[in-house]
């Protein structure tokens, strides 16, 4: 009998709250490994993957998903359990997790019944990782504007142009992609969604380092790749129908699993002796991190009822930036010796290690307002959408 027989699905969040909990403690030792978080790219990749497989084949990362998908069924949110109570026992989560939560849901929702059968249980088992082509260096923000075009070829499509701040598209096996169809002064109207696989003749990645030194983000080039009609994903020229689909997911679940991992930085700088940082300015922190946490709280049980969430996920997207840089700003101004110079002369080893966390946290949380729809579109939609104030 394998382990994921042994798993019945939980019927309420505290049944797969104490379930998993009880299961994290009985694995521990084959799960202290999976502690680590430094190490080469592709090092840290393998490991992650193997984290995912263990999860998956014990049947926790299968909860909430269709069996259609590779899935053993019961609600959503029993997904974002899983997720919360992993960080909290200081587990890094897979890879995958986010990919998941943010793409997983609009393939399931959008491809065809034969294409996600096939795709989605290799996602969910950590066989492969998706990464999603929707910005292009004239178009960030604003995805109508979006130019990379799409042309109708014999049994497909054929597609040129570029896309940039691709995460991990170096290390991808396929891609949801967002390309124009139809004029170019379409908008919105005129964008299809395509699954296309990263293995496609006429395509260039290129590195791009952040200035945290990760190698995260990547610049896409297309030149003449050819896309099968069955890749694409809804309707021809209803793009931004999955493309919507998407941005709820990542405002939603993928919001939840941040503000649990920024929750888990507030309590290491709360705790650490080194650290000068009132105690005014960590309870103003800790504020931030509540009211994002109720925000998602609210889209993730949204998301799992099937309700529509519209445009309320813009409030968790800027919830979730305002947080995240106010917490490492006062992690700076309280750690500035570790952070800024790598600890004091002659300290231990751990000390630089930790400051240089904090260093890479810092960087990284200066990208938050910017990634996912800038602060400034955010506030938009709010004013517009939900205030009704005017354009």
């Amino acid at each position: 009998m394998t382990t994921a027989e042994l798993l019945t699905v939980p019927n309420t969040v505290d049944e797969a709250r104490t379930g998993f909990r009880s299961w994290l403690d009985d694995n521990r030792e084959s799960l202290a490994e999976f502690r680590e978080t430094g190490g080469e790219l592709t090092e840290v990749f393998e490991r992650l993957g193997r984290l995912q497989r263990m999860l998956y084949d014990a049947g926790w990362i299968r909860l909430g998903w269709l069996e259609s998908a590779g899935g053993l069924g019961g609600r959503p949110i029993l997904r974002a359990i899983i997720s919360e109570e992993l960080a909290a026992a200081g587990y890094p989560p897979p890879f995958s997790f986010a990919t998941q939560e943010v793409l997983g849901p609009a393939v399931a929702e959008f491809a065809s019944t034969e294409l996600a059968a096939t795709v989605l249980p290799r996602l969910l088992r950590g066989e492969e990782t998706w990464c999603q082509g929707f910005s292009e260096p004239g178009a960030g923000s604003d995805l109508a504007s979006l130019r990379l075009k799409a042309v109708r070829a014999e049994g497909g499509w054929r597609v040129s142009g570029e896309k940039i701040w691709t995460s991990w598209a170096q290390l991808a096996d396929r891609c949801l992609l967002l390309a124009r169809t139809g004029s170019l002064d379409s908008g919105h109207r005129g964008i299809s969604a395509f699954l296309l696989d990263m293995d496609t003749p006429g395509i260039t990645v290129s590195q791009l380092r952040s200035m945290n030194g990760d190698d995260e983000f990547c610049s896409l080039f297309f030149d003449n790749v050819f896309i099968p009609d069955e890749r694409v994903l809804g309707k021809v020229d209803c793009g931004w129908a999955v493309a919507m689909h998407v941005l709820a997911g990542e405002r939603g679940a993928a919001a939840w699993q941040r503000q649990i991992w920024l929750r888990s930085r507030l309590d290491a700088l709360a705790t650490d002796p080194s650290a000068n940082v009132d105690d005014a300015v960590l309870g103003e922190s800790l504020e931030l991190l509540a009211a994002l946490r109720l925000l998602s709280r609210r889209t993730v049980r949204r998301l799992s009822a099937g309700e529509p969430v519209g445009s309320t996920t813009s409030l968790d997207k800027l919830a979730m930036s305002t947080a995240e840089k106010y917490l490492f700003d006062i992690a700076l101004a309280g750690k500035t010796e570790d952070i800024v110079f790598g600890g004091p002369a002659g300290e231990s080893p751990d000390i630089e290690v930790d400051g240089a966390i904090w260093r890479n946290d810092y960087l990284y949380s200066r990208a938050s307002s910017i990634y996912g729809g800038a602060a400034e579109i955010q506030r938009n939609i709010i004013a517009e959408r939900l205030l009704g104030l005017p354009r």
